[in-house]
């Protein structure tokens, strides 16, 4: 069964095509979260790797790409064996920037897959906290 899903919202001091830009090219993506090798682009595959060990690490596929306001893709990292996520994000003007919101959804559920939802739960704070510190010129 897979109905597990994670959300989160932040607030960034930036305009939302900058936010964008950290969502989809390279080299804003290897600052904050993996990086691919391509810029996220609908109907293309997804490939991730590790900045430091250069390992794929993230794959799957870009569905929609309707800049700068949503972006979906489907998501597979290895501890979730066969299983295919779906994450999406969403951008919003806000008065002084831009508020970001991701799903994360259709992840595996019950109690041997508690461990890897907490992994990815604290996985997405960790980053989503490093792009909000390089948005906003923060260490």
């Amino acid at each position: 069964m897979t109905d597990a899903t994670l959300q989160k919202t932040i607030f960034l001091k930036a305009p939302r095509q900058m936010v964008w830009d950290y969502l989809t090219q390279p080299e804003h993506l290897a600052k904050w979260f993996h990086a691919p090798k391509t810029p996220m682009t609908e109907g293309e595959k997804l490939e991730m790797y590790g900045t430091t060990s250069g390992n794929l690490l993230i794959w799957g596929k870009v569905i929609k790409a309707d800049a700068p306001d949503y972006l979906e893709y489907t998501f597979t990292v290895g501890p979730m064996g066969d299983a295919v996520s779906t994450v999406k994000w969403t951008l919003s003007d806000v008065p002084g920037g831009t508020q970001l919101a991701l799903t994360h959804e259709g992840l595996p559920q019950g109690e041997a897959a508690f461990g890897l939802m907490l992994s990815l739960d604290k996985g997405w704070d960790e980053h989503l906290m490093r792009m909000r510190n390089d948005i906003h010129g923060e260490d």
